[in-house]
């Protein structure tokens, strides 16, 4: 096979995010932007851990006839990445979603959500 491979786009595209994210970060002040940069942040990390898995013109890790014992190491895809990245996959919706209703409880109560005007909170 010639050309480009799809896990090094897969993988640049990935750290690229993670940059953006964290960028991002720092860079706003409202929560809700916050929120969302932290996600980008978990796709990114999603995207090369699937990366680092796959195999270019691999296969599914199945022995049979067409995928011999012997090319069975060189020429399957890893499962294991994609399996933890489902389940990183819930828990980051489950993590949101508990930021989301965090910055719902701050504006309830202090009617921004800005971080700046928040600095008057006591512990």
């Amino acid at each position: 096979m010639t050309g480009f491979p799809v896990s090094t786009a897969v993988l640049t595209t990935g750290l690229a995010l993670i940059v953006i994210g964290m960028a991002a970060v720092l860079v706003h002040r409202n929560i809700i932007r916050i929120i969302i940069d932290f996600s980008l942040i978990g796709t990114g990390s999603h995207l090369v851990i699937v990366a680092t898995g796959y195999v270019t013109g691999g296969t599914a890790p199945i022995i049979d006839q067409a995928l011999p014992m012997s090319q069975a190491a060189s020429r399957t895809v890893d499962p294991v990445p994609s399996a933890l990245v489902v389940t990183a996959i819930v828990i980051g919706l489950a993590v949101t979603a508990v930021m989301l209703a965090y910055a719902i409880r701050v504006h309830e109560t202090k009617r921004t959500l800005f971080i700046d005007d928040l600095s008057d909170s006591r512990w």
